[in-house]
């Protein structure tokens, strides 16, 4: 999820400390600061309250609790949030358990974001210095309590795996048995934290807390929650956007062993069994008929005329530097658009939902990114008081955005309220498909002056739908997606006039939301594939024409050096292999990337290898970092070769995996990722392998056969000379 890099309201990052547990340490930091005053039940296993946000607590027996304050879709977060609080809290890492937090703005909002979200790769960048703070107060008032115990001064003993330590005695003590006292000590104010030379956690390629109950298959994502009683529902909902229910024909299905009812809605259908198998066949049996409504003409072609005579008229200008007119004047010119289609999230996990509803209340059963939004969501769905819904989040089998929107648990609650006791409400891969939220279809138009072999002006336009202005409309501005120009207005190369607009241009028919990567995969994209045509107009090589206008960014430079260092950028390849390289300082992250690939003559693409250099900062677990970088390479090369969803007579036409593919695990090339060593805060990594990938293959076909693609999914008839780019 891409946002913006402020958010009105944004806390400080100023920590408070509170005591009062009997028999046990409860220590909880602050982000925002009107909740200070507020008090909120801790889980069921804390005895005492706590105030606000995210939390450590430690128990008489030493055990470390983390109520986790972002959620876990395979990200790694969990393990990396744990490494970051037990470094400054000197705790026995082994020790630590792990909690879902309940839903809670104040508690648990993302200081970025001022609401409890988890996206924009910004976990650990937004609660770096929050959850070390955490961890050093925590650490400091258990010393002091040791200290006065031992009435010694705090400034002689230290801290280590779980317990307090005077080397001058040999006493130690553990922090259980230190807990009560410690509940009574005074917060510190400004606790040091420790300078990155004394990590022993951080840093380590430690291995992920998930993966052992993931191996064992005990972990338990949403779609597994079962309730005693439980009845299982699939739906299927109109086909075209805004239509209704026109005849339901459920003779048939109700026929179907184990189906006990049929919920007609006014713009879908439910059937529930006693068995998900049961659910689908009754399904599969009815016979609906739809009133499609307005957007039953709708098709791509309409979309896309609709969009590119959007983007041939200004746009709001988010950045201006100079004088791009006389700029682009004077210099030798090159213009260009680029265009990226709809695409689709097609979660591992389907969208799905629990739900429970109640006289007076309601409870849900969920893996989500937005805690509060779904319980918001359900509370008005069900009718019922936001206190009186029960929200249990659950680890998300995939997420990328997709479960940001609380859709799923709204489409549950409607159904729910038709069924005597819980049920399991699950969309078919073909439901999830064909009514996703979609990543928008851009068009980027851009033109550019060269004078002696750099950029002299740059004007860019990033046309498409704004997520931001009905995701978060205070991100909309003055109509700027503030997202939809991410990696656009804080291009990374040094160009004297620079000018970027944004225009806004909403699809008939389809409802657009965030995808994994969203402005970021759109506008490095387009501005890195611009680059490769720069540098042919200028007769340069493409990583020396990049690395010239790199020079106020010493950090991408490194990346970019090593990243062709490491792929043996230039030397010679067979005919039709080519390498292609991309940059960008996306998500506080700076990296490189070079793909190398082959065309064949049928227009086929064959990935070779992949190499990427990144400096994201203090890397908090390598592993971590790799892994993402991987799977998020795998991801943005996939939506290259293949992405795209097309609409015809208002209908989604892709709905499964055989027509919306994804990259194959024989068509996976070799991937090396090379971690910088860095002292600066943590960056994100999760969407960066993503916006990295599709430039760096695109250039990389450009090098091979000369043809420069200006579209993706990548097309194999123009490759293949059967038709014009």
């Amino acid at each position: 999820m891409g946002t913006a890099k402020a958010m009105p309201g944004t806390p400080s990052r100023r920590a408070l400390l509170k005591g009062g547990l009997a028999g046990g340490f409860l220590f909880a930091f602050h982000l925002p600061a009107q909740a200070a005053n507020e008090a909120e039940q801790a889980p069921d296993d804390t005895r005492g309250k706590f105030a606000p946000n995210a939390f450590i607590r430690i128990d008489g027996a030493g055990k470390t609790t983390l109520v986790m304050p972002q959620v876990e879709m395979g990200q790694g977060v969990y393990t990396s949030i744990s490494m970051i609080l037990a470094e400054e809290l000197d705790a026995a890492y082994g020790q630590i358990v792990l909690e879902h937090a309940p839903p809670s703005d104040k508690l648990y909002g993302n200081p970025v974001f001022g609401l409890q979200a988890t996206g924009n790769s910004n976990s650990i960048r937004a609660f770096w210095k929050p959850l070390r703070e955490a961890g050093a107060s925590a650490r400091a008032m258990l010393v002091q309590a040791a200290a006065q115990q031992w009435k010694v001064d705090p400034a002689s003993c230290t801290a280590s795996d779980g317990q307090v330590i005077h080397a001058a005695t040999g006493r130690r003590l553990g922090y259980g048995a230190l807990a009560a006292a410690a509940s009574r000590q005074t917060p510190p104010k400004n606790p040091p934290l420790k300078d990155p030379s004394a990590f022993k956690i951080i840093g380590k390629p430690l291995k992920r807390l998930d993966t052992p109950d993931k191996v064992n298959g005990k972990v338990v994502y949403g779609i597994d929650a079962m309730l005693p009683g439980m009845k299982f529902a699939t739906i299927a909902a109109s086909p075209v956007l805004g239509g209704k229910v026109g005849h339901v024909d459920d003779s048939a299905a109700r026929r179907v062993p184990g189906v006990r009812q049929v919920v007609v809605l006014d713009d879908m259908v439910a059937v529930v069994g006693d068995h998900m198998w049961a659910a689908k066949k009754g399904l599969d049996a009815l016979v609906v008929t739809w009133n499609e409504g307005a957007n039953a003409g709708v098709n791509s072609k309409v979309i896309w005329e609709q969009l590119r005579a959007a983007s041939a008229k200004d746009g709001a200008v988010a950045k201006s530097v100079g004088d791009v007119a006389k700029g682009l004047a004077q210099g030798d010119t090159l213009e260009a658009a680029y265009e990226l289609p709809f695409l689709a999230h097609a979660t591992m996990e389907p969208m799905n939902c629990t739900v429970h509803v109640t006289p007076g209340a309601c409870e849900v059963w969920i893996g989500t990114q937005v805690m509060t939004r779904i319980q918001s969501q359900v509370a008005k769905a069900a009718g019922v008081p936001v206190d009186k819904v029960t929200v249990h989040n659950h680890l998300i089998g995939g997420g990328f955005g997709r479960r940001l929107e609380p859709d799923m648990a709204v489409s549950a609650v409607r159904v729910a309220q038709h069924v005597d006791g819980p049920v399991k409400v699950v969309w078919t891969r073909e439901e999830d498909i064909r009514h996703d939220v979609y990543r928008p279809a851009y068009r980027n138009t851009i033109s550019a002056s060269l004078s002696n072999g750099r950029i002299a002006a740059l004007k860019y336009r990033v046309t498409g739908s704004s997520v931001m202005a009905r995701w978060l409309p205070a991100a909309f501005q003055h109509g700027i997606d503030s997202d939809a120009v991410d990696s656009a207005v804080d291009m990374p190369y040094d160009v004297p006039n620079l000018h970027i607009e944004y225009k806004q241009a909403e699809p008939p028919g389809v409802t657009t939301g965030f995808w994994r990567g969203v402005g970021p995969n759109n506008n490095v994209f387009a501005i890195e594939c611009f680059m490769d045509e720069l540098a042919r107009k200028a007769g340069k090589d493409p990583v020396a024409f990049r690395r010239a206008m790199l020079t106020e960014n010493p950090r991408l430079k490194a990346a970019l050096d090593l990243a062709a260092q490491k792929s043996d950028w230039g030397r010679p390849l067979p005919r039709r292999v080519a390498r292609g390289v991309s940059v960008q300082p996306s998500f506080a992250s700076f990296i490189a990337t070079v793909v190398e690939a082959e065309v064949d003559h049928q227009g086929e693409v064959h990935l070779r290898r992949v190499t990427s250099a990144v400096d994201t900062g203090i890397a908090v677990n390598p592993d971590t970092i790799v892994a993402q970088l991987q799977g998020g390479l795998i991801f943005g090369l996939t939506a290259a070769l293949y992405g795209e969803i097309t609409v015809d007579k208002g209908r989604v036409q892709q709905s499964n995996f055989h027509d919306y593919r994804m990259l194959r695990i024989d068509q996976a090339p070799r991937i090396d990722v090379h971690v910088i060593k860095s002292g600066e805060a943590p960056g994100g990594i999760g969407e960066t392998g993503v916006t990295a990938a599709p430039p760096a293959l695109r250039n990389a076909i450009y090098a091979a056969t000369g043809i420069a693609l200006r579209r993706l999914p990548i097309d194999r008839e123009v490759l293949a000379g059967r038709k014009k780019a």
